[in-house]
Parts: structure tokens; C-alpha cells; sequence
């Protein structure tokens, strides 16, 4: 069976989220932090070696006092990410275990994910190599001025809203960054497709939300209820974190 790793990048600066006590990853959702909702989705799988959670350097000490026994109990490892997601990807790329075949990498602030979703995209990654999750764009799409007119509207057509998981075999992976320095690019995909290799793409759902504003907790929410829930492999753990 290949064996994957996941890594949960949740070192950015939440600017949109707009909340003084919170940054996105660890905003309640319903009494449990949003990356623990992202990280149970992975940790009791049979084909998930490693779980990794990359943060800023100024939120290590609040994600060790406050989510420390999770982290021991879940098994997950910690690593300081960088001013990118490029960076605290490649950060966490250092950290992996010999025993890694394949590396996912997951919106640490996508709380909502079907094992469904996960199979599929973990499947087709073992196939090809590289695969994400993506749902074809719906909606009519304008190009805008800088005043905030329409210049025009764009075909939609072949166009797809990348989602996470990303998976890619693991030696992909790390030749793609390897041969980008710069890191200049929005997503692990993008780096892979500059190598000239094949990214695969899944259908996922608009129930994998990314959560970008606090409204979004609201639906996320929602989501979670029809969602089946992952089995845990035991307490998350025996001081779990209540916002009440």
C-alpha cells in the first residue's frame, strides 16, 4: 500500500478573516478548532503515514499551549512555516519520513472533506502522479478595470476552481521545488505543471470549502452535519478546547 503524507499549511496571516482573537486555522467550529476539523479527516487512515501542521513562527507557542496534547495524542508534527504557502510547504517537504510515498497537501482552513474525496484524489494520484481536487467554475466571470468596470466576460469554458487535497508523488514534489526558487506560484500544482508533468484532476465539491471569512464558519458549519463523520481513532484529547 503507498503511503502518504499530509501537510496542513496554516502559517498565513488571515487579513480577511478580520478577527482579533483568532486566525483562521484556529477560529471555533463547532467547539473544535478549524485545522483539527482538516486533520481528522487524514489521521486514522491506514494509507496516511504523517500528518504535518506548518504555522507562523509568532503563533508556535499558542498552537503548542493550546493544542499541544492534540498534536502528541493525534500524532501530528509541527513545523514552522514560512511568509508563503510555497515556504511552509517546502519546510514541511524537509520533515518527511523515509517511509513516504506520496505527499497531499490540504488547506489546513478546509474543514469539510468528504473520504470519498480523499480516495479519489489519492487514487488518482498513485495513477499519474499528481492529481487535485477541483469543481468545473459556474458561475459568468468578468475581467475588470482598476475603476471597476466590466472590460469584458470571460468564456468559462474548461475552467475549474482548484480545491485541496493536492497529491503528487513524493519525489514530483520535491524535484518541482527544487527546480523553483523563487516559489513564485499559488499552489503545489502550478509548481508541478512548470516540470511538464500531468496534473490530474478530480472532481470535488463546493462542499469543500475554503474558509476565508467568519460568515464562512456559519456554512461550514452546516456542511459539517450532512458530512460523514470520521471515526476517531481515540480522544482528541481529554482537555479538548471548548469556546463556549
Amino acid at each position: 500500500m503507498p503511503k502518504f503524507a499530509v501537510i496542513l499549511p496554516a502559517a498565513g496571516k488571515s487579513s480577511r478573516f478580520r478577527d482579533p482573537n483568532y486566525k483562521k486555522p484556529f477560529a471555533p467550529l463547532d467547539n473544535r478548532a478549524v485545522w483539527l476539523h482538516a486533520a481528522e479527516r487524514f489521521v486514522n487512515r491506514q494509507d496516511v503515514e504523517q500528518v504535518i501542521l506548518a504555522v507562523a513562527p509568532e503563533d508556535q507557542q499558542l498552537v503548542q499551549e493550546r493544542f499541544g496534547a492534540n498534536l502528541m495524542i493525534l500524532g501530528i508534527d509541527l513545523v514552522l512555516g514560512g511568509k508563503t504557502r510555497a515556504e511552509s510547504v517546502r519546510n514541511a517537504l524537509a520533515r518527511l519520513r523515509d517511509t513516504v510515498d506520496y505527499v497531499a497537501v490540504h488547506d489546513a482552513v478546509r474543514p469539510c472533506l468528504a473520504v470519498d474525496w480523499i480516495d479519489q484524489v489519492f487514487s488518482a494520484a498513485v495513477r499519474s502522479g499528481a492529481a487535485i481536487l477541483a469543481v468545473p467554475v459556474a458561475a459568468t466571470l468578468k475581467r475588470v478595470t482598476a475603476d471597476r468596470r466590466i472590460a469584458e466576460t470571460v468564456s468559462r469554458e474548461s475552467l475549474w476552481e482548484a480545491q485541496t487535497p493536492q497529491v503528487f508523488r513524493r519525489s514530483l514534489l520535491e524535484e518541482a521545488f527544487r527546480k523553483a526558487p523563487d516559489l513564485s506560484a499559488t499552489d503545489e500544482a502550478q509548481l508541478v505543471e512548470r516540470l511538464g508533468h500531468p496534473v490530474s484532476v478530480v472532481t470535488g465539491s463546493s462542499l469543500n470549502l475554503k474558509i476565508t471569512t467568519k460568515e464562512d464558519l456559519k456554512l461550514a458549519s452546516l456542511v459539517l452535519r450532512v458530512l460523514p463523520q470520521p471515526r476517531p481513532a481515540g480522544p482528541i484529547h481529554p482537555f479538548d478546547e471548548q469556546w463556549r
